[in-house]
């Protein structure tokens, strides 16, 4: 049998797999290997729960940023007539948020801290959970990565009513378990998921992130409004709840590899062990550490990562109360606003994945221009919103449409550099993600807290305008370095473990 670095064809002509070569893009398997399954496959399982399982992870992860608006002791400001500073308030209008009387009395700094503090736990756990789901599987660190944080969402409301350092920790603990599922999730789809279709398939995956986002900032907005216990901790123990309910259909349904699916259809197993390659189930070597070092492929990732976190985690974590405080929105119409974009990205995320490796089977593409383009797409056009959203000031419908349209090409990424890093090695793909995504997740709480630093408790349009403006320049900054030193090729550090092991 063939692996993906050697000849599919064995005459004078070879074909070789697209990470052999930048410049080729398709791959040609014989048609007794073509899967011709009618059923439900068992990949497709995989990416149905592990959706589901991001869809519950950034559901706990959000529901913070809509019930600390509902959590913290607020009075509303005078504002003035000056929409430089001020978006001027109808009092005719609906949507005009009332006075909040939260339990806590948290300034905007404090508040940073709060919002910040998941990302603690989440960047430490990142390259552990990668190299643990290579060396031990993947299924059990992505299960019990989502069933930890499920646990430590269900303590939430509690910690934080007891004092503010356990809750900071609860928020921490969280933060870890949910650190693990990125890195796990990658390693899981190398082994998993033949090369033509892993830019669709990581956006079926990936984008329950969105879907959970989507559900979450209204749903928690609505039980927010509640009057039991307050509102805010319910969507606390909802999403606790549905957290643990899914880690038993997981641990039942889930293998960490094709060959170890003890119901996995034949046709299946076959094409993608021709796909991907052979997988030694027992090979535990070591992580050559100074080699993923001085890959400049891995830093440009790396890079644009960061720059991209700083822009969604941005959004993520302050856009419902830059819609409460500037635009006057209440908790229920804003977090329904501050969702738009998540969905918008979550649709056309699949259509460009999808779009993306039509590309690629055509051979209009070769594997590196595919990932430049599209992480172009996903960095550039989401920025010039952000832009725009700056420009419009207090007009709430462009700043809508401004979110939601440019917002929907960010779903790009999954087609650039998201799935780069198996490219360049599937054997560490894991242990790399955890390596891009741990810093990349430094600005979870990196951008908090220089959003905080920059308002200061000004809320006014000027403050606001600058964190846009820093957002969008360091995400387009990022994507130019990406475009200079990304690279498709599997690294020879990779490669030579692997053929040596064939051979």
């Amino acid at each position: 049998m063939n692996t993906p670095h050697e000849s599919i064809n064995n005459g004078d002509s070879e074909t070789e797999s697209i990470y052999e070569d930048e410049d080729e893009s398709t791959i040609i398997l014989p048609p007794e290997v073509e899967d011709t399954t009618k059923f439900l496959k068992s990949r497709h399982i995989l990416g149905i729960l592990g959706f589901l399982g991001f869809a519950n992870v950034y559901a706990m992860r959000v529901n913070l940023s809509v019930a600390i608006v509902a959590m913290v002791n607020t009075t509303q400001p005078s504002f003035s007539n000056n929409t430089f500073d001020h978006c001027p308030i109808n009092i005719t209008n609906s949507t005009v948020p009332e006075d909040t009387s939260g339990e806590f009395n948290w300034d905007e700094h404090t508040q940073s801290i709060v919002l910040g503090s998941f990302f603690y736990g989440y960047v430490i756990t990142q390259i552990p959970g990668g190299r643990l789901a290579e060396i031990f599987g993947s299924k059990r660190v992505y299960g019990i990565g989502v069933l930890v944080t499920s646990i430590f969402t269900l303590l939430t409301p509690i910690a934080a009513r007891i004092n503010f350092p356990l809750f900071i920790i609860v928020r921490i603990i969280e933060g870890m378990g949910e650190g693990v599922t990125f890195p796990s999730m990658h390693a899981m789809l190398a082994k998993w998921i033949p090369p033509l279709e892993r830019s669709k398939f990581a956006a079926y995956v990936y984008a329950g992130t969105n879907f959970g986002t989507i559900v979450s900032l209204p749903l928690s907005g609505w039980l927010c409004s509640l009057e039991l216990d307050r509102g805010w901790p319910l969507s606390f123990y909802l999403f606790g709840m549905l957290g643990i309910i899914w880690f038993g259909f997981w641990m039942y349904f889930i293998y960490d590899s094709p060959s170890t699916h003890p119901r996995i259809d034949r046709q299946e197993l076959a094409y993608i062990v021709a796909s991907v390659g052979p997988q030694d189930e027992n090979d535990k070597s070591p992580v050559p550490w100074c080699s993923l070092l001085k890959c400049v492929p891995l830093w440009a990732i790396l890079v644009t990562q960061c720059g991209g976190s700083w822009a969604f985690y941005t959004l993520l974590t302050e856009l419902p109360t830059y819609m409460s405080q500037i635009l006057h929105f209440d908790i229920q119409a804003n977090s329904l606003l501050s969702a738009i974009p998540y969905l918008t990205s979550w649709i056309c995320g699949i259509l460009i994945s999808i779009f993306a490796d039509w590309l690629l089977s055509k051979g209009y593409l070769s594997l590196s221009t595919s990932y430049k383009l599209f992480n172009s797409i996903a960095s550039i056009v989401p920025s010039l919103g952000l832009l725009g959203v700056a420009y419009v000031g207090c007009d709430r419908v462009a700043v809508q449409l401004l979110l939601a349209i440019p917002g929907a090409f960010g779903g790009a990424s999954y087609a650039g550099c998201q799935m780069n890093h198996i490219a360049l090695s599937p054997k560490y793909a894991g242990t790399m993600y955890g390596i891009t995504n741990a810093a990349g997740n430094i600005c979870g709480f990196l951008a908090p807290y220089v959003i905080g630093l920059i308002i200061e408790g000004r809320e006014t349009l000027g403050q606001w305008r600058m964190v846009f403006y820093l957002a969008a320049g360091i995400n387009i900054g990022t994507n130019l370095f990406y475009i200079a030193f990304a690279s498709a090729r599997e690294q020879p550090w990779s490669r030579s473990q692997r053929t040596s092991t064939a051979n």
